[in-house]
């Protein structure tokens, strides 16, 4: 089976940080480019970070030079590290998994909750 489970969200002040993880099993987890959605209530899902299996990095313009995405093949883990939050960054956030191979599946985490307020 497969399973990606987010953990390390929760409230924090603007300004703050917070630093999500996603431990995935039952995928052959280095060779899968890595991703983290949000979804905020009212508006549509929303690719934020991405790494490749290569370990090359793209993030939406508005989370640029404030989170960063890296992983841990070893563990099969990949991380969000959220700096300088602000309230519009609060969401869920979703792990996703995905090879660049014509009819792989893709896959999802449960989500974890953001909340960014004072």
């Amino acid at each position: 089976q497969v399973q990606l489970v987010e953990s390390g969200g929760g409230l924090v002040q603007p300004g703050g940080s917070l630093r999500l993880s996603c431990a995935a099993s039952g995928i052959n987890f280095r060779i899968y480019a890595m991703g983290w959605y949000r979804q905020a209530p009212g508006k549509q899902r929303e690719l934020v970070a991405l790494i490749t299996s290569g370990s090359n990095t793209n993030y939406i313009n508005s989370v640029t030079g404030r989170f960063t995405i890296s992983r841990d093949n070893a563990k099969q883990t990949v991380y969000l590290q959220m700096n300088s939050l602000k309230p519009e960054d609060t969401a869920v956030y979703y792990c996703n998994a995905k090879r660049d191979v014509i009819g792989s599946n893709t896959y999802w985490g449960q989500g974890t909750q953001v909340t960014v307020s004072s």
